[in-house]
C-alpha cells in the first residue's frame, strides 16, 4: 500500500521543465520569452509547446506586442499558478521531511 501523496502536490509541475519554468516565473513579475527560454535551456518550440499547456491549466498568462514589426512575448505566473508552484514546493518539501533516514551507527 503506498502513501496518499501530501495535498498541495500539482500533477502538471511533476514534469522538470514546467517545474523550472514556473520556478522563474514565480521569482519575476513578468519576464520575456528570449529570457525565459534562455533561463530554461529550450528550444523556443519546445518552450512555445510547454506554455501552452501551463497557459491551458492557469499557471501562466501571455501578452503579445509589437515593437514595430518585431512581436515581443511577455509571460507571467498567475495568482493562482504561484500558489500551486508554491503548494507544489511545500509538498516536495513534506516529502522529503517525512522520508526516513537510516539510524546513525
Amino acid at each position: 500500500m503506498t502513501a496518499a501523496p501530501p495535498p498541495g502536490l500539482d500533477r502538471l509541475l511533476s514534469d522538470p521543465t514546467r517545474l523550472a519554468i514556473m520556478s522563474v516565473l514565480s521569482a519575476v513579475d513578468w519576464c520575456d520569452f528570449a529570457f525565459l527560454r534562455d533561463a530554461v535551456s529550450l528550444s523556443d518550440s519546445a518552450l512555445s509547446k510547454q506554455l501552452t499547456t501551463l497557459r491551458t491549466n492557469g499557471h501562466i498568462e501571455q501578452q503579445r506586442k509589437y515593437l514595430g514589426r518585431v512581436p515581443k512575448t511577455s509571460i507571467r505566473a498567475t495568482e493562482d499558478g504561484r500558489r500551486r508552484f508554491l503548494g507544489h514546493v511545500e509538498a516536495l518539501r513534506d516529502i522529503v521531511e517525512r522520508t526516513p533516514r537510516p539510524h546513525d551507527s
